[in-house]
């Protein structure tokens, strides 16, 4: 996601944030943001607004403190009003809702960052749009990766011949540096996985070269651990190729920070979100 798109995003979402007279609490209306998300139509947003309650919920947080039902007129023409139904949305419930919907979407990534930080400030959302970037492409290696154990299982190898696999197609996509040379070189302990530190373009090369390994395994229907890892080293070759081509060598780049402090500080600021967003009682008084 570019800067101008993020830009759009920003001043689109920030156009939709209202605050609970004589409070400094925000919130926003279901429709408003339905509208931002790309549903078209009421029932099928309100389906994600279901899912978001049963998260939050889930979460230990009370659910009325954050969805208020509420009722509001819109102009019909002519002057003319009609009532229809609406909710009241905290930003941890709006952030819910993101979290609920497709982050293929780029307003629905670009809403799980924003409802997520206290202070929406651009360069903040930018850096913050990164960091969920490289967590999905960690999720997606994991995936790849447990789909490879399985199927190289049933071809009759062990965990300890999968291990070989992925060292040696780490050494392959690294210059030569396996997955423990790759690990000393970045300071990463020994019991903590080398993607857990590595730059979001290399985790994203190391899913694809596991996904074309699964592909060709079951496609070709290769047996035995020799057979395999001569499939994973060549696919990692080609995509220490294609990185090549645009002057990345990934042995070279600098950790990033670990992704289980990241994942931790998120969920901490999701608990002083929740606490911070609560709605005041707003029965019989005006939002």
């Amino acid at each position: 996601m570019n800067k101008n798109t993020i830009m759009t995003l920003k001043n689109s979402f920030d156009a939709l944030q209202q605050t609970v007279k004589d409070s400094d609490v925000e919130f926003w209306y279901a429709r408003d943001l339905q509208q931002m998300l790309g549903y078209v139509q009421w029932r099928n947003f309100l389906e994600v607004v279901g899912k978001a309650k049963k998260s939050c919920e889930t979460a230990g947080a009370i659910v009325q403190n954050h969805f208020a039902d509420v009722s509001k007129k819109v102009g019909i023409g002519s002057g003319a009003e009609r009532p229809i139904d609406d909710v009241v949305l905290t930003r941890y419930a709006c952030y819910l809702i993101a979290q609920n919907g497709d982050p293929r979407k780029e307003p629905i990534a670009f809403a799980q960052t924003y409802f997520a930080l206290q202070t929406r400030k651009q360069e903040l959302i930018e850096e913050r749009l990164q960091l969920h970037d490289r967590l999905q492409a960690r999720q997606k290696l994991t995936e790849s990766e447990t789909e490879l154990s399985k199927n190289i299982y049933e071809r009759g190898v062990d965990n300890q011949g999968f291990g070989r696999i992925r060292s040696k197609g780490d050494a392959a996509l690294f210059g030569g540096h396996t997955t423990q040379s790759m690990k000393n070189k970045l300071e990463v302990s020994g019991s903590r996985p080398l993607a857990d530190f590595l730059p979001t373009v290399t985790i994203a090369a190391k899913n694809l070269a596991a996904e074309i390994t699964n592909h060709n395994v079951k496609e070709n229907d290769l047996q035995g651990e020799s057979a395999i890892t001569g499939e994973h080293v060549q696919n990692n070759t080609s995509v220490r190729t294609m990185l090549g081509e645009r002057g990345i060598k990934p042995e070279e780049l600098p950790p990033e920070e670990d992704l289980k402090k990241l994942e931790r500080r998120v969920k901490s600021s999701e608990k002083k979100m929740i606490k911070d967003s609560e709605l005041p009682k707003i029965k019989g008084r005006k939002l």
